[in-house]
């Protein structure tokens, strides 16, 4: 699977009040591991930044008067975008951004249904932990997720700590499969003929050993029977093949 993590600083909260995207980060996951590739840019919106949205970001219209242009980006962020699945913290509002760019440069495809999927951290957070905060820094702390570096917030240090958040959040057992499935399938990538050679050789232990099987007594048997019976009423024992 591939995944995408985004994140977006605005010059403001809403795209109501013509208010523009000046700061785009993605990162890449691929199988639930960060790739390294990644996104970034700044934006040169054409207009001012509020007040508000500066002391969060501590981004100034002068730092981004040589910066390109949503347009001039746009296909390149499309491409790395194509066909993932975006995971994005409080979607509606990035989403809504990039999605109103978009429009005002009149490309033809102006939504992103059209380029990706996406899943809302913010959405699936409130479900895993209903009535609490869940904010990126809530969760952050909830996880053990270090953001000490972070003095303000930036588009590509936050998807790198959202990131490390839904990772977390959505870990699981799955991911600890994951992860050592991922780690047989480069050892044997590795070893060449050093994962053969160890095959061969718990083969050849096998065959040499002699394996005692201890059956079960009748009052074992009597046992069992008798609790697939009370499970048998809740419904069908998928391993039950009477």
């Amino acid at each position: 699977m591939r995944q995408v993590v985004l994140d977006t600083e605005t010059t403001g909260l809403s795209v109501g009040h013509g208010h523009r995207i000046i700061e785009i980060g993605c990162l890449e996951l691929v199988d639930r591991r960060l790739t390294g590739r990644e996104f970034h840019r700044f934006l040169n919106p054409d207009r001012d930044i509020d007040e508000g949205a500066e002391a969060v970001h501590g981004i100034s219209r002068a730092d981004l008067e040589n910066e390109p242009r949503f347009p001039e980006i746009v296909d390149d962020l499309l491409e790395f975008l194509k066909g993932a699945e975006l995971v994005i913290h409080n979607a509606t509002f990035d989403i809504g951004f990039i999605e109103h760019e978009l429009r005002l440069m009149k490309h033809p495809q102006p939504k992103m249904q059209k380029h990706a999927t996406v899943l809302d951290t913010l959405t699936l957070a409130r479900k895993i932990h209903p009535g609490q905060r869940n904010t990126l820094d809530a969760l952050c702390k909830r996880y053990a997720v270090d953001a000490t570096k972070r003095d303000v917030h930036g588009a590509l240090i936050d998807s790198e700590l959202l990131a490390n958040v839904y990772l977390a959040m959505t870990g699981g057992q799955t991911a600890l499969l994951l992860d050592e499935d991922s780690s047989r399938r480069e050892t044997g990538a590795a070893g060449g003929d050093k994962s053969r050679t160890g095959r061969a050789l718990r083969d050849s232990v096998a065959s040499d050993l002699e394996l005692v099987v201890i059956k079960a007594s009748q009052e074992e048997e009597a046992a069992h029977e008798a609790l697939l019976k009370k499970i048998r009423k809740s419904g069908a024992c998928v391993w039950d093949f009477d």
